[in-house]
């Protein structure tokens, strides 16, 4: 098992970032959704338990063209798909993704704590026992300036050129961390679990560094989309959600394009 926590510094606050996060899920979840395959919501709903009350949401991810055909061919059943619950009490969050086919040999959990006029400096945001703070590596992620893939890079999501209109922030500029206001941090402890023997470390290295490069993607799209999410209520939010489950499941239902034999 391979612990870390990433921070992820924003220039923004945390009831802006409430705000910011969801808009920016609902597009990238469009952007990946198309030809049967992509996101999938199931449930999108309130729920109140002994830890605290929230928004839970179901999803699973259907991923055939992420692989290669010949893998497709031979996988079993469930083997392609991600399901993924989520329990967001914000600023507290917490999301389990897992696998049909895996079953109880392998499980990705994100906990998330939001915090406010922070620039990554607190040592145990989640309060985490001792034990799992021996074994935790903490990560530092600076959207601005940490490198990217190639393949990843996008002029119109690049913070380092993005300026907001509405809230006059940006461009974030060498060190933006220790400068911009305002600030809130994302504490995100990400515990990867791989039973397969001989693969498991590779593996779950493997998924640690995709993880890494995930949240710095996500977050500089939320900040180069300020000006589109900046303003929006929770209200609006809600209904943002609903209309792109609408699109998300009128693209699925599209026939994926043939492919050449």
């Amino acid at each position: 098992m391979i612990i870390k926590e990433y921070r992820v510094i924003n220039n923004c606050t945390r009831d802006e970032y409430q705000v910011g996060q969801l808009y920016a899920v609902a597009e990238a979840s469009k952007a990946e959704t198309g030809g049967g395959e992509g996101v999938e919501v199931l449930k999108n709903e309130p729920y109140e338990n002994a830890e605290g009350k929230g928004q839970y949401t179901y999803k699973i991810y259907h991923l055939s063209s992420k692989v290669p055909a010949i893998i497709r061919a031979i996988a079993p059943s469930g083997a392609l798909e991600l399901y993924e619950e989520a329990w967001n009490a914000y600023p507290h969050c917490k999301t389990v993704l897992t696998n049909g086919y895996m079953k109880d040999n392998f499980k990705l959990v994100t906990e998330t704590m939001h915090v406010d006029n922070s620039r990554g400096e607190i040592d145990n945001a989640l309060n985490i026992s001792q034990d799992l703070l021996e074994k935790r590596e903490v990560v530092i992620i600076d959207i601005a300036n940490d490198p990217i893939e190639p393949k990843d890079y996008k002029k119109d999501q690049d913070p380092t050129l993005y300026h907001s209109e509405k809230t006059g922030r940006g461009p974030l500029k060498d060190d933006w961390i220790k400068k911009a206001t305002p600030t809130m941090t994302c504490y995100k402890l990400v515990t990867v679990e791989f039973k397969w023997f001989g693969l498991q470390n590779k593996i779950e290295s493997f998924i640690q560094n995709v993880m890494r490069s995930l949240f710095t993607n996500f977050h500089r799209q939320l900040f180069c989309w300020t000006d589109k999410w900046y303003g929006m209520t929770m209200d609006d939010i809600r209904a943002y959600e609903d209309k792109t489950k609408y699109d998300l499941d009128e693209s699925r239902a599209k026939a994926p394009p043939q492919e050449e034999t």
